[in-house]
């Protein structure tokens, strides 16, 4: 099939089944499934400026179903998201409009594809070691959570400072949460998804968030920095809607079935789970990359 707006031929069922894989992995790991998705649309012919705007648009809908069952399960810090939206709403506008210039310099393919499969494998590498680490540490008998850096960047007593119960934090700088949201914004605005395969890390490693309530924090703060995304994407014609309705149509479903597994995993077992998939999604861009020879 056709598609009109960003004219390539794409397979309808094909893009369920990768919105299927975005909402699970949303609900399971809180981080909207695009270090999958995006590489798969990439690979599936997708020009990377629409693979940009097109998972932004679809992460919506996943971020709704799975951040509302996260919720019901006392998973989200809704006041850790919303001082992060400031940050986030910030950095998403400026990887929208650097997007906009690559895509002028037709260099957003080149450029976004190997950026993004960098991240991906560093945040596999990352996550991978430290949650093999924090198992090994709670077979000792110690607490696998919060890590060390989180401990030690609380003590950064920049102000204001506030407080952040559901997440068991007595104070924190307000800077770092904006900081926080502000990176992973620029990330989101710049190469698609909700930013989420480097927010949940850093709630986990920098803010010390316990890792069930990073994933629901970081699905609620998705749903904001993605429908932001989306509208400026959108604004700058880098959104194929039809494919992003198919996307959601397989998110939705996915999202529960991740939602209600996530229920059984433990917390360094959850990230040590998460750990392989961004380096897969890394390999399978570059293959892309490889395989289409780099065109604009």
């Amino acid at each position: 099939m056709l598609f009109p707006i960003s004219h390539t031929a794409l397979s309808p069922l094909g893009l369920v089944f990768i919105g299927v894989l975005v909402g699970a992995f949303g609900g399971l790991f809180g981080v909207g499934g695009s270090f999958i998705a995006g590489p798969l649309l990439f690979a599936l012919g997708l020009p990377m400026r629409f693979v940009v705007g097109s998972d932004l648009a679809g992460l919506v809908g996943t971020g709704l179903v799975a951040a509302k069952r996260h919720r019901a399960l006392g998973n989200v810090d809704v006041k850790l998201a919303l001082l992060m939206t400031g940050g986030t709403v910030a950095g998403v506008e400026i990887g929208a409009r650097l997007v906009q210039r690559l895509v002028r310099r037709r260099m957003a393919n080149r450029l976004l594809a190997p950026v993004s499969a960098a991240i991906f494998i560093g945040v596999s590498l990352f996550v991978g070691i430290e949650s093999a680490v924090a198992i090994a540490r709670r077979r000792r008998g110690g607490s696998s959570e919060p890590p060390a850096l989180a401990l030690g960047l609380r003590l950064l007593r920049l102000r204001p400072l506030v407080s952040l119960p559901v997440s068991g934090i007595a104070e924190v700088s307000v800077w770092l949460l904006l900081a926080v949201g502000f990176a992973t914004g620029i990330l989101s605005g710049l190469l698609g998804g909700g930013g989420g395969y480097l927010r949940m890390p850093l709630l986990v490693y920098l803010l010390g968030v316990p890792t069930h309530v990073a994933v629901g924090t970081d699905l609620f703060e998705v749903v904001m920095s993605a429908s932001y995304g989306t509208l400026s994407h959108a604004l700058k014609g880098d959104v194929d809607v039809i494919v992003a309705l198919a996307l959601d149509l397989g998110a939705v479903l996915g999202a529960r079935f991740g939602t209600w597994l996530v229920r059984f995993i433990r917390g360094p077992w959850l990230r040590l789970a998460f750990a392989p998939l961004p380096a897969v999604g890394g390999a399978i861009l570059l293959y892309a990359l490889f395989h289409r020879g780099g065109s604009p």
